[in-house]
C-alpha cells in the first residue's frame, strides 16, 4: 500500500487513526520514512510523559500534559523562513519543533494513549485544543489557557482588527479536518521552498481529503502553471470561477481562461 493509500485507510478505522494517518503524509515526502519506527519512538515519549503527570482526574490533565511536553523541550518553531520539516510529524518527534497544528497532533494521541479527553480547535491561524465542556480552549504550544478574550486578541493578531470572534472559530473538528489542515500548511511551506513538486502532492491531498475551497483550487493553478501543465491549470481556473462570488476576481479568473484557451497546444 503506497503512503496516501495508508493515509486515508487510516482515517477508515474506528475510531480514526489521526497521528499514524499523519505519519504516512510525511513518508510521502520521505520515502525512506518507517511510520511504525515513528510509533514506537512515541512509545517512549507516552511513558516519559506518563511519569511526569500529577495524580488528577482525566479530565485535568490536558493541561498539565501539555506542560509536560514543554518541559521535555517540545515547542513552536520560530525558525524564519519556516521549512516543511515543522510539518513533517516524524521531524517535528526528532527536532521537538513544530506548527501548532504538528504540536497539537502529538499532544492528542498522547492524550489519547493515557485516555484524557482532547480535542481539536480549528482556529484561523493559530491551531487550538480543548477539553469537552471547558470555558477555554488550550494553546498546542505553551498549555497556556485562552478565554473568550484571549481568542478575540488572537484572531485579530490573525485575521486584522477587523475579525469578529464567533462561535464557529471554537468548534471541535474531525480528524479528516485536521489532516487537510495539516495538507494545506505543507502546500504552502513546500512553496516557499522551491518544491512544487511536493507542494502539488499537497495540493492534491488537500482536495482528497474534504470540500475544497477557492483558495484550494486557485493554489493548484498556480502550481499547475509553475510546472507548464496548463490542463492541469485550466481544471483547476475553472472549478475557482464556479467558486467565486467576486465580480473583481471573476474577471481576473475569466482572463486567465481566455489566455490560456488562446495559447498554442503544446506536442
Amino acid at each position: 500500500m503506497d503512503p496516501r493509500a495508508a493515509c486515508l485507510a487510516c482515517l477508515e478505522q474506528q475510531p480514526p487513526a489521526l497521528f499514524e494517518a499523519a505519519l504516512w503524509i510525511a513518508a510521502e515526502h520521505q520515502p525512506a520514512l518507517q511510520p511504525a519506527a515513528c510509533l514506537e519512538q512515541l512509545s517512549g515519549l507516552h511513558q516519559q510523559i506518563a511519569q511526569g503527570l500529577p495524580n488528577l482526574p482525566a479530565k485535568e490533565l490536558a493541561q498539565p500534559l501539555l506542560r509536560r511536553l514543554n518541559e521535555l523541550d517540545f515547542h513552536e518553531d520560530d525558525d524564519y523562513p519556516l521549512r516543511p520539516q515543522v510539518a513533517l510529524l516524524d521531524q517535528v518527534l526528532l527536532r521537538r519543533r513544530g506548527q501548532p497544528l504538528s504540536l497539537a497532533l502529538l499532544a492528542l494521541e498522547l492524550a489519547r494513549r493515557l485516555e484524557i479527553p482532547l480535542q481539536g480547535v480549528n482556529f484561523p491561524g493559530h491551531f487550538l485544543l480543548r477539553v469537552p465542556g471547558a470555558d477555554h480552549v488550550l494553546d498546542p504550544c505553551s498549555g497556556r489557557r485562552l478565554y473568550t478574550h484571549d481568542c478575540r486578541e488572537l484572531l485579530q493578531r490573525q485575521l486584522g482588527l477587523q475579525a469578529e470572534l464567533s462561535g464557529a472559530h471554537l468548534q471541535a473538528c474531525d480528524a479528516r479536518s485536521m489532516l487537510q489542515r495539516l495538507s494545506r500548511n505543507l502546500r504552502q511551506l513546500h512553496q516557499l521552498a522551491d518544491q512544487p513538486l511536493a507542494a502539488l502532492r499537497d495540493a492534491e491531498r488537500v482536495l482528497l481529503l474534504g470540500t475544497a475551497t477557492l483558495h484550494d483550487h486557485l493554489a493548484r493553478a498556480d502550481l499547475y502553471r509553475q510546472l507548464d501543465c496548463p490542463q492541469g491549470e485550466r481544471f483547476d481556473l475553472e472549478r475557482a470561477l464556479l467558486l467565486c462570488d467576486d465580480a473583481a476576481l471573476g474577471l481576473q479568473l475569466g482572463q486567465r481562461l481566455r489566455l490560456l484557451s488562446a495559447s498554442p497546444a503544446v506536442h
